[in-house]
Protein backbone atom coordinates (compact mmCIF):
# COMPACT_ATOMS: atom_id res chain seq x y z
CA UNK A 1 0.00 0.00 0.00
CA UNK A 2 1.27 3.43 -0.96
CA UNK A 3 1.44 5.71 2.07
CA UNK A 4 2.29 9.11 0.57
CA UNK A 5 0.31 11.11 -1.98
CA UNK A 6 0.56 14.55 -3.49
CA UNK A 7 -3.09 15.23 -2.70
CA UNK A 8 -5.37 13.34 -0.30
CA UNK A 9 -9.13 14.02 -0.38
CA UNK A 10 -11.46 12.89 2.40
CA UNK A 11 -15.03 12.31 1.21
CA UNK A 12 -16.33 11.37 -2.25
CA UNK A 13 -19.41 13.59 -2.47
CA UNK A 14 -19.70 16.30 -5.15
CA UNK A 15 -17.06 18.59 -3.60
CA UNK A 16 -14.48 15.94 -2.82
CA UNK A 17 -14.96 13.98 -6.04
CA UNK A 18 -14.69 17.11 -8.19
CA UNK A 19 -11.54 18.32 -6.43
CA UNK A 20 -9.90 14.88 -6.63
CA UNK A 21 -10.68 14.58 -10.33
CA UNK A 22 -9.32 18.05 -11.06
CA UNK A 23 -6.14 17.37 -9.08
CA UNK A 24 -5.70 14.06 -10.92
CA UNK A 25 -5.53 15.95 -14.24
CA UNK A 26 -2.09 17.18 -13.17
CA UNK A 27 -0.68 13.66 -13.25
CA UNK A 28 0.17 13.88 -9.56
CA UNK A 29 -0.73 11.05 -7.20
CA UNK A 30 -4.16 11.59 -5.68
CA UNK A 31 -5.95 9.49 -3.06
CA UNK A 32 -9.71 9.72 -2.51
CA UNK A 33 -10.89 8.23 0.80
CA UNK A 34 -14.51 7.16 1.27
CA UNK A 35 -15.83 5.66 4.49
CA UNK A 36 -18.61 3.84 2.67
CA UNK A 37 -18.70 1.38 -0.21
CA UNK A 38 -20.34 1.48 -3.63
CA UNK A 39 -24.12 1.60 -3.16
CA UNK A 40 -25.55 -1.75 -4.31
CA UNK A 41 -27.66 -1.86 -7.45
CA UNK A 42 -30.85 -3.67 -6.48
CA UNK A 43 -34.62 -3.47 -6.74
CA UNK A 44 -34.86 -1.70 -3.39
CA UNK A 45 -33.15 1.32 -4.99
CA UNK A 46 -36.58 2.27 -6.33
CA UNK A 47 -38.80 0.99 -3.52
CA UNK A 48 -40.50 3.71 -1.44
CA UNK A 49 -40.87 1.56 1.64
CA UNK A 50 -37.20 0.53 1.57
CA UNK A 51 -35.88 4.04 0.86
CA UNK A 52 -38.18 6.20 2.97
CA UNK A 53 -39.90 3.85 5.39
CA UNK A 54 -37.02 1.55 6.28
CA UNK A 55 -34.35 4.20 5.51
CA UNK A 56 -32.30 1.34 4.06
CA UNK A 57 -29.58 3.56 2.60
CA UNK A 58 -29.36 6.07 5.44
CA UNK A 59 -26.27 5.80 7.60
CA UNK A 60 -26.68 4.01 10.92
CA UNK A 61 -25.53 7.09 12.81
CA UNK A 62 -26.72 8.76 16.01
CA UNK A 63 -26.39 12.49 16.65
CA UNK A 64 -27.76 14.49 19.58
CA UNK A 65 -29.63 17.79 19.65
CA UNK A 66 -29.11 20.69 22.05
CA UNK A 67 -31.27 18.94 24.66
CA UNK A 68 -29.24 15.74 24.28
CA UNK A 69 -32.02 13.88 22.47
CA UNK A 70 -30.70 11.29 20.00
CA UNK A 71 -31.72 11.34 16.33
CA UNK A 72 -30.69 9.70 13.08
CA UNK A 73 -29.42 12.25 10.53
CA UNK A 74 -30.05 12.02 6.78
CA UNK A 75 -26.51 10.99 5.83
CA UNK A 76 -25.45 8.46 3.20
CA UNK A 77 -22.05 6.80 3.39
CA UNK A 78 -21.44 5.62 -0.15
CA UNK A 79 -19.18 6.44 -3.07
CA UNK A 80 -20.78 9.68 -4.26
CA UNK A 81 -21.93 10.64 -0.76
CA UNK A 82 -25.33 12.22 -0.28
CA UNK A 83 -25.59 12.86 -4.02
CA UNK A 84 -26.56 9.20 -4.43
CA UNK A 85 -30.06 10.10 -3.24
CA UNK A 86 -30.30 13.82 -4.09
CA UNK A 87 -32.88 15.17 -6.54
CA UNK A 88 -30.26 16.35 -9.10
CA UNK A 89 -31.63 19.91 -9.11
CA UNK A 90 -28.54 21.96 -9.99
CA UNK A 91 -29.25 25.69 -9.74
CA UNK A 92 -26.91 28.65 -9.46
CA UNK A 93 -27.19 31.07 -6.59
CA UNK A 94 -28.62 34.37 -7.78
CA UNK A 95 -26.27 37.38 -8.05
CA UNK A 96 -27.85 39.09 -5.04
CA UNK A 97 -27.01 36.06 -2.88
CA UNK A 98 -23.32 37.00 -3.00
CA UNK A 99 -23.99 40.34 -1.31
CA UNK A 100 -25.70 41.19 1.96
CA UNK A 101 -29.35 40.09 1.95
CA UNK A 102 -31.70 41.59 4.51
CA UNK A 103 -34.29 39.34 6.13
CA UNK A 104 -36.80 40.05 8.90
CA UNK A 105 -34.60 38.20 11.42
CA UNK A 106 -31.23 39.56 10.32
CA UNK A 107 -28.75 39.80 7.47
CA UNK A 108 -27.24 37.05 5.36
CA UNK A 109 -23.61 38.18 5.04
CA UNK A 110 -21.79 39.01 1.82
CA UNK A 111 -19.32 36.58 0.27
CA UNK A 112 -15.65 37.49 -0.25
CA UNK A 113 -16.22 37.02 -3.98
CA UNK A 114 -19.09 37.77 -6.35
CA UNK A 115 -21.31 36.09 -8.91
CA UNK A 116 -18.98 37.11 -11.74
CA UNK A 117 -16.10 35.32 -10.01
CA UNK A 118 -18.13 32.10 -9.76
CA UNK A 119 -19.80 32.27 -13.17
CA UNK A 120 -17.10 30.50 -15.23
CA UNK A 121 -17.03 27.70 -12.67
CA UNK A 122 -20.82 27.40 -12.75
CA UNK A 123 -20.53 26.78 -16.48
CA UNK A 124 -17.93 24.06 -15.97
CA UNK A 125 -20.00 22.48 -13.19
CA UNK A 126 -23.12 22.39 -15.39
CA UNK A 127 -21.21 20.63 -18.15
CA UNK A 128 -19.50 18.22 -15.76
CA UNK A 129 -22.82 17.15 -14.19
CA UNK A 130 -24.88 16.78 -17.40
CA UNK A 131 -27.25 19.64 -16.60
CA UNK A 132 -30.35 20.06 -18.78
CA UNK A 133 -31.89 23.54 -18.86
CA UNK A 134 -32.12 26.84 -20.69
CA UNK A 135 -30.38 29.97 -19.47
CA UNK A 136 -32.52 33.07 -19.89
CA UNK A 137 -35.84 31.42 -19.01
CA UNK A 138 -35.67 32.67 -15.43
CA UNK A 139 -35.55 36.49 -15.55
CA UNK A 140 -34.30 36.64 -11.96
CA UNK A 141 -31.22 34.47 -12.55
CA UNK A 142 -27.76 35.80 -13.29
CA UNK A 143 -26.29 35.89 -16.80
CA UNK A 144 -24.43 32.92 -18.21
CA UNK A 145 -21.48 32.99 -20.58
CA UNK A 146 -22.53 29.64 -22.04
CA UNK A 147 -25.76 27.69 -22.24
CA UNK A 148 -26.39 24.36 -20.58
CA UNK A 149 -24.92 21.36 -22.39
CA UNK A 150 -28.37 19.81 -22.89
CA UNK A 151 -31.87 21.19 -23.56
CA UNK A 152 -34.44 21.35 -20.75
CA UNK A 153 -36.22 18.22 -19.62
CA UNK A 154 -39.59 18.74 -21.26
CA UNK A 155 -42.73 19.03 -19.13
CA UNK A 156 -45.34 16.32 -19.27
CA UNK A 157 -48.85 17.63 -20.13
CA UNK A 158 -50.12 18.29 -16.58
CA UNK A 159 -46.92 20.14 -15.63
CA UNK A 160 -47.02 22.11 -18.88
CA UNK A 161 -50.59 23.06 -17.93
CA UNK A 162 -49.30 24.18 -14.53
CA UNK A 163 -46.54 26.20 -16.20
CA UNK A 164 -49.06 27.86 -18.52
CA UNK A 165 -51.29 28.66 -15.56
CA UNK A 166 -48.45 30.30 -13.66
CA UNK A 167 -47.60 32.36 -16.74
CA UNK A 168 -51.23 33.50 -17.01
CA UNK A 169 -50.96 34.70 -13.40
CA UNK A 170 -48.08 36.96 -14.49
CA UNK A 171 -45.35 34.73 -13.04
CA UNK A 172 -42.20 33.36 -14.67
CA UNK A 173 -41.94 29.56 -14.38
CA UNK A 174 -38.85 27.96 -15.89
CA UNK A 175 -37.53 24.49 -16.55
CA UNK A 176 -35.72 23.20 -13.47
CA UNK A 177 -32.03 22.59 -14.27
CA UNK A 178 -31.49 18.86 -13.80
CA UNK A 179 -28.44 16.62 -13.89
CA UNK A 180 -29.64 13.53 -15.76
CA UNK A 181 -28.22 11.38 -18.56
CA UNK A 182 -31.28 11.81 -20.79
CA UNK A 183 -31.78 11.94 -24.54
CA UNK A 184 -35.31 13.00 -25.51
CA UNK A 185 -37.29 12.69 -28.72
CA UNK A 186 -39.44 15.50 -30.14
CA UNK A 187 -42.16 14.70 -27.59
CA UNK A 188 -39.82 14.65 -24.59
CA UNK A 189 -39.81 10.87 -24.31
CA UNK A 190 -36.59 9.01 -23.57
CA UNK A 191 -35.21 7.47 -26.75
CA UNK A 192 -34.42 3.73 -26.66
CA UNK A 193 -30.71 4.12 -25.86
CA UNK A 194 -31.14 6.94 -23.30
CA UNK A 195 -29.68 5.96 -19.94
CA UNK A 196 -32.44 7.92 -18.14
CA UNK A 197 -35.91 6.48 -18.75
CA UNK A 198 -37.88 9.40 -17.24
CA UNK A 199 -39.14 7.33 -14.31
CA UNK A 200 -40.77 8.62 -11.12
CA UNK A 201 -37.82 7.65 -8.89
CA UNK A 202 -35.35 10.53 -9.33
CA UNK A 203 -36.07 12.37 -6.11
CA UNK A 204 -34.69 10.79 -2.96
CA UNK A 205 -33.92 7.42 -4.57
CA UNK A 206 -30.61 5.96 -5.75
CA UNK A 207 -30.51 5.38 -9.51
CA UNK A 208 -29.44 1.83 -10.45
CA UNK A 209 -29.10 2.89 -14.10
CA UNK A 210 -26.41 5.49 -13.41
CA UNK A 211 -28.69 8.00 -15.12
CA UNK A 212 -28.63 10.59 -12.35
CA UNK A 213 -25.59 12.89 -12.19
CA UNK A 214 -24.41 11.86 -8.77
CA UNK A 215 -20.73 12.26 -7.95
CA UNK A 216 -19.98 8.59 -8.59
CA UNK A 217 -21.35 8.45 -12.13
CA UNK A 218 -20.63 11.99 -13.27
CA UNK A 219 -17.11 12.35 -11.87
CA UNK A 220 -15.51 9.43 -10.05
CA UNK A 221 -16.01 6.67 -12.61
CA UNK A 222 -14.79 8.79 -15.56
CA UNK A 223 -11.85 10.14 -13.54
CA UNK A 224 -10.71 6.66 -12.47
CA UNK A 225 -10.90 5.49 -16.06
CA UNK A 226 -8.91 8.47 -17.35
CA UNK A 227 -6.29 8.87 -14.61
CA UNK A 228 -4.35 5.85 -13.30
CA UNK A 229 -2.71 8.22 -10.81
CA UNK A 230 -6.07 8.56 -8.98
CA UNK A 231 -6.79 5.96 -6.29
CA UNK A 232 -10.16 5.43 -4.62
CA UNK A 233 -10.22 3.60 -1.29
CA UNK A 234 -13.64 2.60 0.01
CA UNK A 235 -14.75 1.43 3.46
CA UNK A 236 -11.84 3.47 4.84
CA UNK A 237 -12.70 5.88 7.63
CA UNK A 238 -10.56 8.93 8.32
CA UNK A 239 -10.30 9.43 12.07
CA UNK A 240 -8.24 12.59 12.57
CA UNK A 241 -5.68 14.86 10.98
CA UNK A 242 -2.07 14.88 12.16
CA UNK A 243 0.18 17.94 12.08
CA UNK A 244 3.88 18.69 12.27
CA UNK A 245 5.54 19.79 15.51
CA UNK A 246 4.87 23.44 14.81
CA UNK A 247 1.19 22.81 14.06
CA UNK A 248 1.29 24.70 10.76
CA UNK A 249 1.10 21.79 8.30
CA UNK A 250 -1.00 18.67 8.11
CA UNK A 251 1.33 15.72 7.80
CA UNK A 252 -1.12 12.87 7.56
CA UNK A 253 -4.49 11.31 8.12
CA UNK A 254 -5.05 8.61 10.72
CA UNK A 255 -7.57 6.18 9.26
CA UNK A 256 -9.21 2.82 9.81
CA UNK A 257 -8.85 0.37 6.93
CA UNK A 258 -11.63 -1.96 5.72
CA UNK A 259 -10.32 -4.79 7.91
CA UNK A 260 -10.50 -2.55 11.00
CA UNK A 261 -6.77 -1.99 11.34
CA UNK A 262 -5.34 1.51 11.85
CA UNK A 263 -3.23 3.15 9.18
CA UNK A 264 -1.71 6.57 8.51
CA UNK A 265 -1.64 8.16 5.08
CA UNK A 266 0.59 11.16 4.41
CA UNK A 267 0.18 13.84 1.76
CA UNK A 268 1.54 17.19 0.68
CA UNK A 269 -1.99 18.62 0.51
CA UNK A 270 -5.07 17.40 2.36
CA UNK A 271 -8.60 18.28 1.24
CA UNK A 272 -11.52 17.76 3.63
CA UNK A 273 -14.94 17.17 2.09
CA UNK A 274 -17.00 15.05 4.46
CA UNK A 275 -20.01 17.40 4.51
CA UNK A 276 -20.49 20.48 6.66
CA UNK A 277 -21.37 18.51 9.78
CA UNK A 278 -18.74 15.79 9.65
CA UNK A 279 -15.98 18.07 8.36
CA UNK A 280 -16.50 20.38 11.33
CA UNK A 281 -16.57 17.42 13.71
CA UNK A 282 -13.42 16.07 12.07
CA UNK A 283 -11.58 19.35 12.68
CA UNK A 284 -12.73 19.40 16.29
CA UNK A 285 -11.64 15.79 16.80
CA UNK A 286 -8.19 16.68 15.45
CA UNK A 287 -7.41 18.95 18.43
CA UNK A 288 -3.81 18.87 19.63
CA UNK A 289 -1.46 20.77 21.92
CA UNK A 290 -0.91 23.33 19.17
CA UNK A 291 -4.62 23.42 18.36
CA UNK A 292 -6.37 22.78 21.70
CA UNK A 293 -9.81 23.91 20.48
CA UNK A 294 -9.70 21.94 17.27
CA UNK A 295 -7.74 22.15 14.07
CA UNK A 296 -8.10 25.39 12.05
CA UNK A 297 -10.13 26.84 14.92
CA UNK A 298 -8.13 29.81 16.23
CA UNK A 299 -11.16 31.94 15.31
CA UNK A 300 -13.54 29.73 17.36
CA UNK A 301 -15.71 29.52 14.22
CA UNK A 302 -15.39 25.82 13.39
CA UNK A 303 -18.80 24.22 13.72
CA UNK A 304 -20.65 27.53 14.04
CA UNK A 305 -23.03 29.18 11.55
CA UNK A 306 -24.59 25.88 10.49
CA UNK A 307 -27.02 26.29 7.57
CA UNK A 308 -29.51 23.88 6.02
CA UNK A 309 -32.39 26.00 4.55
CA UNK A 310 -35.93 26.26 5.80
CA UNK A 311 -37.66 23.61 3.68
CA UNK A 312 -41.14 22.26 3.16
CA UNK A 313 -42.31 19.38 0.96
CA UNK A 314 -46.01 19.81 0.13
CA UNK A 315 -48.59 17.63 -1.57
CA UNK A 316 -51.42 19.46 -3.33
CA UNK A 317 -54.27 17.85 -5.24
CA UNK A 318 -55.32 18.38 -8.84
CA UNK A 319 -59.05 18.30 -9.61
CA UNK A 320 -58.21 16.31 -12.72
CA UNK A 321 -55.91 13.30 -12.52
CA UNK A 322 -52.20 13.98 -12.70
CA UNK A 323 -50.74 11.10 -14.72
CA UNK A 324 -47.29 12.71 -14.75
CA UNK A 325 -44.41 10.29 -14.26
CA UNK A 326 -41.32 12.54 -14.36
CA UNK A 327 -42.74 15.48 -12.44
CA UNK A 328 -39.59 17.32 -11.31
CA UNK A 329 -39.24 19.71 -14.26
CA UNK A 330 -40.54 23.14 -13.16
CA UNK A 331 -39.33 25.89 -10.83
CA UNK A 332 -40.29 29.45 -9.85
CA UNK A 333 -38.20 32.33 -8.49
CA UNK A 334 -40.77 35.15 -8.57
CA UNK A 335 -40.79 35.29 -4.76
CA UNK A 336 -37.06 34.80 -4.30
CA UNK A 337 -36.28 38.45 -3.57
CA UNK A 338 -38.11 41.36 -1.91
CA UNK A 339 -41.47 42.15 -3.46
CA UNK A 340 -44.22 44.75 -3.41
CA UNK A 341 -46.19 42.93 -0.75
CA UNK A 342 -43.27 42.18 1.55
CA UNK A 343 -39.86 43.90 1.63
CA UNK A 344 -37.92 40.67 2.29
CA UNK A 345 -37.17 37.47 0.34
CA UNK A 346 -39.59 34.56 0.59
CA UNK A 347 -37.84 31.83 -1.36
CA UNK A 348 -37.82 29.31 -4.17
CA UNK A 349 -40.45 26.83 -5.42
CA UNK A 350 -39.75 23.71 -7.47
CA UNK A 351 -41.48 20.44 -8.22
CA UNK A 352 -40.69 17.23 -6.39
CA UNK A 353 -40.71 13.72 -7.79
CA UNK A 354 -44.20 12.25 -8.00
CA UNK A 355 -45.74 10.74 -4.88
CA UNK A 356 -46.85 7.13 -5.02
CA UNK A 357 -49.52 5.37 -2.96
CA UNK A 358 -47.13 4.34 -0.21
CA UNK A 359 -45.84 7.90 0.23
CA UNK A 360 -49.39 9.25 0.35
CA UNK A 361 -50.37 6.67 2.95
CA UNK A 362 -47.41 7.57 5.13
CA UNK A 363 -47.94 11.32 4.92
CA UNK A 364 -51.69 11.87 4.73
CA UNK A 365 -53.87 13.12 7.59
CA UNK A 366 -56.92 11.06 8.43
CA UNK A 367 -59.59 11.58 5.83
CA UNK A 368 -59.14 13.64 2.70
CA UNK A 369 -62.51 15.38 2.81
CA UNK A 370 -62.97 15.26 -0.91
CA UNK A 371 -62.13 11.54 -1.15
CA UNK A 372 -62.07 10.01 2.33
CA UNK A 373 -62.61 6.44 1.20
CA UNK A 374 -60.51 6.46 -1.97
CA UNK A 375 -57.61 4.01 -2.14
CA UNK A 376 -54.27 5.69 -1.63
CA UNK A 377 -53.27 4.85 -5.19
CA UNK A 378 -56.26 6.76 -6.52
CA UNK A 379 -55.45 9.71 -4.27
CA UNK A 380 -51.85 9.63 -5.51
CA UNK A 381 -53.13 9.92 -9.08
CA UNK A 382 -54.37 13.42 -8.19
CA UNK A 383 -51.33 14.58 -6.25
CA UNK A 384 -48.92 17.32 -7.33
CA UNK A 385 -45.78 17.72 -5.25
CA UNK A 386 -43.94 20.96 -4.44
CA UNK A 387 -40.67 21.78 -2.68
CA UNK A 388 -40.47 25.17 -0.96
CA UNK A 389 -37.13 26.51 0.21
CA UNK A 390 -36.17 29.74 1.97
CA UNK A 391 -32.98 31.03 3.52
CA UNK A 392 -31.97 30.45 7.11
CA UNK A 393 -29.34 32.69 8.69
CA UNK A 394 -25.87 31.85 10.01
CA UNK A 395 -26.06 31.98 13.79
CA UNK A 396 -23.11 31.44 16.10
CA UNK A 397 -25.15 29.11 18.30
CA UNK A 398 -26.42 26.99 15.40
CA UNK A 399 -23.46 24.72 15.60
CA UNK A 400 -21.76 21.36 15.73
CA UNK A 401 -19.90 20.39 18.89
CA UNK A 402 -18.60 17.14 20.36
CA UNK A 403 -20.05 15.47 23.42
CA UNK A 404 -17.72 14.04 26.04
CA UNK A 405 -17.83 10.62 24.40
CA UNK A 406 -16.88 12.10 21.03
CA UNK A 407 -20.34 11.84 19.47
CA UNK A 408 -21.78 14.79 17.57
CA UNK A 409 -24.17 17.35 18.99
CA UNK A 410 -26.06 19.42 16.42
CA UNK A 411 -27.73 22.43 18.04
CA UNK A 412 -30.24 24.38 15.98
CA UNK A 413 -31.81 27.65 17.00
CA UNK A 414 -35.61 27.51 16.67
CA UNK A 415 -37.52 29.68 14.22
CA UNK A 416 -34.42 30.80 12.34
CA UNK A 417 -35.84 33.28 9.82
CA UNK A 418 -38.89 31.12 9.12
CA UNK A 419 -41.41 33.83 8.22
CA UNK A 420 -40.36 33.80 4.57
CA UNK A 421 -41.20 30.10 4.24
CA UNK A 422 -44.55 30.60 5.98
CA UNK A 423 -45.45 33.40 3.58
CA UNK A 424 -44.26 31.39 0.58
CA UNK A 425 -46.56 28.53 1.55
CA UNK A 426 -49.50 30.89 1.88
CA UNK A 427 -48.74 32.40 -1.52
CA UNK A 428 -48.67 28.96 -3.13
CA UNK A 429 -51.86 27.86 -1.39
CA UNK A 430 -53.54 31.06 -2.52
CA UNK A 431 -52.80 30.18 -6.15
CA UNK A 432 -53.98 26.56 -6.07
CA UNK A 433 -57.57 27.18 -7.10
CA UNK A 434 -56.47 29.28 -10.08
CA UNK A 435 -54.11 26.51 -11.12
CA UNK A 436 -56.69 23.72 -11.24
CA UNK A 437 -56.01 22.36 -7.77
CA UNK A 438 -57.91 22.02 -4.52
CA UNK A 439 -57.17 24.63 -1.86
CA UNK A 440 -55.57 22.10 0.46
CA UNK A 441 -52.06 20.80 1.01
CA UNK A 442 -50.29 18.67 3.54
CA UNK A 443 -46.66 18.04 4.34
CA UNK A 444 -44.97 15.20 2.50
CA UNK A 445 -43.13 14.08 5.59
CA UNK A 446 -41.80 10.84 4.15
CA UNK A 447 -39.74 12.76 1.61
CA UNK A 448 -38.04 14.51 4.51
CA UNK A 449 -37.85 11.13 6.30
CA UNK A 450 -36.98 12.62 9.64
CA UNK A 451 -38.17 12.05 13.18
CA UNK A 452 -37.32 15.57 14.31
CA UNK A 453 -36.32 18.70 12.44
CA UNK A 454 -32.60 18.35 13.15
CA UNK A 455 -32.39 15.22 10.99
CA UNK A 456 -32.97 17.16 7.75
CA UNK A 457 -29.31 17.49 6.76
CA UNK A 458 -29.57 17.29 2.95
CA UNK A 459 -28.55 20.94 2.38
CA UNK A 460 -25.94 21.25 5.12
CA UNK A 461 -23.53 24.19 4.83
CA UNK A 462 -21.67 26.90 6.68
CA UNK A 463 -19.61 25.37 9.51
CA UNK A 464 -16.16 26.49 8.27
CA UNK A 465 -16.95 29.55 6.23
CA UNK A 466 -14.42 31.34 4.07
CA UNK A 467 -13.45 34.99 4.31
CA UNK A 468 -10.63 37.50 4.41
CA UNK A 469 -10.59 38.02 8.19
CA UNK A 470 -8.89 35.12 10.06
CA UNK A 471 -10.61 36.15 13.29
CA UNK A 472 -14.09 35.75 11.79
CA UNK A 473 -13.65 32.89 9.33
CA UNK A 474 -12.01 29.47 9.12
CA UNK A 475 -10.86 29.46 5.49
CA UNK A 476 -9.30 32.00 3.15
CA UNK A 477 -10.74 32.84 -0.27
CA UNK A 478 -9.12 29.74 -1.77
CA UNK A 479 -10.77 27.62 0.96
CA UNK A 480 -7.41 26.94 2.61
CA UNK A 481 -7.47 26.99 6.40
CA UNK A 482 -6.09 30.27 7.74
CA UNK A 483 -4.17 28.37 10.42
CA UNK A 484 -2.53 25.74 8.20
CA UNK A 485 -0.58 25.92 4.98
CA UNK A 486 -1.86 22.75 3.26
CA UNK A 487 -5.42 22.03 4.45
CA UNK A 488 -8.45 22.84 2.26
CA UNK A 489 -12.20 22.32 2.81
CA UNK A 490 -14.41 22.00 -0.30
CA UNK A 491 -17.85 20.81 0.81
CA UNK A 492 -20.67 23.19 1.79
CA UNK A 493 -18.81 24.21 4.95
CA UNK A 494 -17.21 27.15 3.16
CA UNK A 495 -20.50 28.95 2.43
CA UNK A 496 -21.11 32.10 4.53
CA UNK A 497 -24.77 32.11 3.44
CA UNK A 498 -26.92 29.62 1.57
CA UNK A 499 -29.48 31.54 -0.50
CA UNK A 500 -32.71 29.68 -1.18
CA UNK A 501 -31.76 27.17 -3.88
CA UNK A 502 -30.16 23.75 -3.67
CA UNK A 503 -26.45 24.27 -2.84
CA UNK A 504 -24.94 21.35 -4.79
CA UNK A 505 -24.06 23.22 -7.99
CA UNK A 506 -22.35 25.95 -5.96
CA UNK A 507 -20.35 23.32 -4.07
CA UNK A 508 -19.26 21.74 -7.36
CA UNK A 509 -18.37 25.09 -8.92
CA UNK A 510 -16.34 26.08 -5.88
CA UNK A 511 -14.57 22.71 -5.90
CA UNK A 512 -13.52 23.37 -9.50
CA UNK A 513 -12.26 26.80 -8.47
CA UNK A 514 -10.28 25.39 -5.55
CA UNK A 515 -9.14 22.48 -7.69
CA UNK A 516 -7.63 24.93 -10.18
CA UNK A 517 -5.79 26.63 -7.34
CA UNK A 518 -4.45 23.33 -6.00
CA UNK A 519 -3.44 22.22 -9.50
CA UNK A 520 -1.47 25.43 -9.99
CA UNK A 521 0.15 24.97 -6.59
CA UNK A 522 1.31 21.38 -7.16
CA UNK A 523 2.19 21.73 -10.84
CA UNK A 524 1.90 19.13 -13.57
CA UNK A 525 3.81 15.89 -14.01
CA UNK A 526 5.40 15.89 -17.44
Amino acid sequence: MTDHYDVLVIGSGPGGATTAARAAETGKRVLLLERGDVLPRERDNWDSRAVFGDTKYTADETFYDARDRPFRPELHYYVGGNSKVYGAALLRLLPADFGEVRHPDGVAPAWPLGYDDMEPYYVRAEHLFWVHGEHGEDPFAGPSSRDYPYPPVRHEPRIQQLSDGLTELGLHPFHLPLGVHLTQDAHGRAIPDSRCIRCDRIDGFPCPLGAKADAEWAVIRPALAAHPNLTLMTSTTAQRLLTDAGGRSVTGVAATLPDGSPHTFTADIVVLSAGAILSAAFLLKSASDRHPHGLANSSDQVGRNYLRHNNLALIAFSREPNPTVFQKTLALNDFYGPGEGWPYPMGHIQMLGKSDDWQIKGAAPRGFGWAPSAPYGEVARHSIDFWLSSEDLPLTDSRITLRRDGTIRLALQPDNNTEGLTRLRLVLQGMLGKLGMLDTTFVRSLYLHKAIDHAATAHQAGTARFGTDPTASVLDVHCKAHDLDNLYVVDGSFMPSIGAVNPTLTIIANALRVGDHIAERIGTTS
